[in-house]
């Protein structure tokens, strides 16, 4: 592919907006802690050099960093593998990204990172190996999202019967329907764009574990450019970034050097990576979600409301507690855009209550469930998982499309043969660029209900991803089972704006899903688009 070495030697690194001044703001605002006149400028700061340094070095070397939390880093990212932003920048909950989607989004030719050991190595047989591949992977996804067309175009019709009278109107949706399904086939190198915002603190940390794993050089070439749009942006704030920890330094190498004795290979364990694969997968056994462990019940959740508002059992039952903060009927705010839940003292009752889930979904659909950051999940070294053998999710649409089966089926084979062949060829650490966005996620998540009821009531809606709604209805089906009164309300948004009296009940306009979801219960929930 012409140009390919050219476009994978470095990231697109733009700083697209920052706070000003923000190493004399993070003291302004250290200083202002024991001002007794009042709030200490930025500018106030300034004028006076040397007691600002002194207290710059004393705060970092304390670590009173929250000062350095309140400026704000806006970077524009291009040219980054899709692995790294789940890897790296999206592995934390202190971040704010806009990325481009891949559900909508069409997949280029061509737009996929290389590590540039292999691009030394042209000739090399992995390199060839690594390209053969991408191109497998591209055909099987143009070649898929022709062969589903047929079948989104029959469900979507069925659906929305009315304009079956105009279906090339309707074209574009039905192609984005088949492309979404089609991109699990795509390896996690692919590339992809953002806006990624992060304060000062948060740029320290990136600075200093950027050599950290599962794609090292790769997370140390995107932290340095930005570090490097910083430094022109604000010397002296970045002139107290620690030097980055080196990878033999980071725990989990440290980790696998004493596990293993000393051996050079850590990532890439096929048997370890079996025995695990099939001891996780057993005990979820047919669900994709399972509940491990929970804390609280509805009698917490009703005694932690009662002692928000100073009211006893006398005065007010467990159900009807429950209701006063779960039922939109009551609550309208429950169903408002702006989640301001956390800033409710009634709701915040919801935090007393936590769940713990073992979960397996696809990388894609990972990609945007660990967007929820306030519902964390402890997520995996990727290849740590690879076990040498075809290992993917298949999408609902797929699965139900007999054709499309098959051809996914056998270019996943393939795909899986031309990984292993990748590994053996020396590929070592970079073999978990080849894996496909459908190559599972085995992780454990947890979450208070307050952020997870949040979370439920987006992604139980028709349009949301497909793995994630499917994870969330099993997840309110077993808290409902355990916790019947709070099951109660645990249902699609569409619902909620319906019983809160919002109309219309969807609020999605031209991207209504075409199914009157508030009239349906919970074991009624079903899609397949």
């Amino acid at each position: 592919m012409p140009g390919q070495t050219e476009i994978n030697s470095k990231p697109i690194v733009r700083l697209a907006d920052v706070t000003g001044s923000p190493y004399n703001l993070a003291i302004a605002s250290a200083r202002t802690c024991y001002s007794s006149r009042g709030i200490i400028t930025p500018e106030k700061v300034g004028e006076n050099p040397e007691l600002r340094d002194k207290i710059a070095r004393s705060t970092l070397k304390a670590g009173h960093l929250t000062t350095r939390q309140h400026s704000r880093f806006v970077f524009t990212l291009d040219r980054v593998s899709r692995h790294l932003v789940w890897s790296f920048l999206h592995s934390h909950p202190f971040y704010n990204s806009e990325q481009v989607s891949q559900r909508y989004v069409p997949i280029k030719e061509g737009e996929f990172y290389i590590p540039p050991v292999l691009l030394s190595q042209e000739k090399s047989q992995a390199y060839l190996i690594y390209m053969e591949t991408w191109k497998h992977c591209m055909k099987s996804y143009q070649d898929l999202t022709e062969i589903l067309k047929p079948a989104v175009a029959k469900e979507f019709f069925r659906i929305f019967p009315a304009r079956s009278k105009k279906p090339e109107k309707y074209e574009n949706n039905i192609h984005k329907k088949a492309m979404e399904a089609a991109r699990y086939v795509i390896p996690v190198s692919a590339y992809t764009y953002l806006y990624h915002t992060v304060d000062g603190l948060t740029l320290h940390r990136y600075r200093r574990l950027c050599k950290s794993y599962d794609v090292p050089f790769e997370t140390e070439n995107l932290v340095n450019a930005m570090y490097e749009a910083a430094c022109e942006a604000d010397p002296m704030f970045t002139g107290e970034f620690y030097d980055p920890l080196p990878l033999e330094e980071t725990l989990e190498y440290k980790f696998f050097k004493n596990f293993y004795e000393n051996s050079s290979s850590f990532l890439l364990d096929v048997s370890s990576a079996k025995n695990f694969v099939n001891e996780f997968d057993q005990d979820l056994s047919l669900l994709r979600s399972r509940l491990v462990s929970s804390g609280g019940d509805d009698a917490l959740f009703a005694s932690s409301f009662r002692a928000v508002l100073g009211l006893s059992k006398k005065d007010i039952s467990d159900e009807d507690a429950i209701r006063s903060v779960l039922d939109p009927s009551f609550n309208s705010g429950i169903a408002s855009v702006l989640n301001e839940s956390t800033m409710t003292r009634m709701m915040r009752s919801m935090y007393h209550l936590h769940f713990t889930f073992k979960k397996k979904i696809s990388h894609t659909a990972d990609s945007q469930d660990q967007r929820h950051r306030t519902v964390p999940g402890s997520r995996p070294l990727l290849l740590r998982h690879f076990t040498g053998k075809p290992d993917y999710i298949t999408p609902d649409l797929i699965e139900n499309t007999p054709e499309a089966k098959e051809y996914y089926v056998q270019s996943m084979s393939k795909l899986f043969e031309m990984i292993s062949a990748f590994a053996d060829a020396g590929g070592g650490e970079d073999t978990v660029y080849l894996l496909p966005n459908a190559f599972p996620v085995r992780f454990y998540e947890s979450g208070d209900l307050l952020n997870l009821h949040h979370k439920w009531k987006t992604r139980l809606c028709y349009t949301a991803q497909e793995e994630i709604f499917n994870a969330s209805l099993d997840e309110v089906r077993q808290v409902a089972e355990k916790n019947p009164i709070i099951g109660k309300y645990l249902y699609a948004p569409c619902k909620t704006r319906h019983d809160g009296g919002i109309k219309p009940p969807c609020p999605e306009g031209d991207r209504f899903c075409g199914v009157r979801v508030w009239e349906k219960s919970l074991d009624e929930y079903s899609r397949l688009l």
